[in-house]
């Protein structure tokens, strides 16, 4: 298009926006609301969304021999130290450290120590 017909078409749909507010149909203050009102249920959205959550203790490597032979009350020894923190994952990416913390008696917990940002495995 050129730009007399785009200039032409800007004048055209600026005469009939207030044609629209006359007749009753919808005023610029509303369709701000609304379309603000609509950001908020599209993040709303996410909140239904279910995500994979692990709290990874520590690690082991073992032969499948040693892993069969493992029964009631064996002890799998991980690469971590009691009072180290543990990893929070979330989808295979870990997000935060924190401590286990006893909650309600008989539960255990995580309290958040750190959050971890862009995290490189192996680093």
């Amino acid at each position: 298009m050129s730009e007399d017909t785009q200039g032409t078409e800007n004048t055209e749909a600026e005469t009939a926006a207030p044609e629209a507010e006359a007749t009753g149909s919808i005023d610029p203050a509303t369709l701000e609301a609304m379309a603000s009102e609509g950001d908020g249920r599209n993040i709303d959205a996410l909140y239904n969304v279910k995500l994979d959550v692990r709290v990874v203790l520590g690690r082991s490597r073992m032969s499948i021999a040693d892993l069969l032979e493992l029964t009631r009350g064996s002890v799998i020894e991980l690469d971590r130290k009691v009072g180290e923190p543990i990893d929070i994952m979330i989808n295979d990416r870990m997000v935060a450290r924190g401590d286990l913390v006893k909650v309600n008696g008989d539960y255990i917990g995580v309290a958040l120590r750190e959050i971890v940002k862009d995290f490189i495995p192996g680093n």
